[in-house]
């Protein structure tokens, strides 16, 4: 598909796949606010494809789209202490925050993928 329509719908596939595993994680860290001994999870993506996307600036397009095709995303556990004498680390407030910031990035992705694809149509239908 990257032939035709470039790296866009590809970028946009990976991006909203790690924008639904971040807010599935920050769910979680939320259902186990209470949970005695839980250590909160956050994921990674962006600086491990940024400092990909680096390596390729001088290959060609045709790299971009392997990148892009073999990133992935990284779930990690907090090392923070706690404050709370049961051990749990979550943080309601940030985790709440981080939901709300995640739920607004997958909304615009997913605007811009729709326009994406109308761009698309309408370049097809001509």
């Amino acid at each position: 598909m990257n032939g035709i329509f470039g790296n866009n719908i590809s970028m946009a596939e990976k991006t909203l796949d790690y924008l639904w595993s971040k807010q599935s994680v920050t769910l979680n860290n939320i259902a186990n606010g209470e949970t005695p001994g839980y250590k909160a999870r956050y994921v990674t993506f962006e600086d491990e494809f940024r400092k990909r996307l680096m390596a390729s600036r001088e290959g060609t397009s045709k790299d971009v789209g392997r990148i892009i095709g073999n990133s992935r995303h990284f779930i990690h556990e907090t090392k923070d202490e706690s404050a709370r004498m049961d051990g749990n680390n979550v943080n309601m407030d940030v985790e709440n925050v981080e939901l709300a910031r995640t739920t607004l990035q997958y909304q615009y992705q997913l605007n811009a993928l729709n326009s994406e694809v109308s761009r698309l149509r309408t370049v097809i239908k001509g």
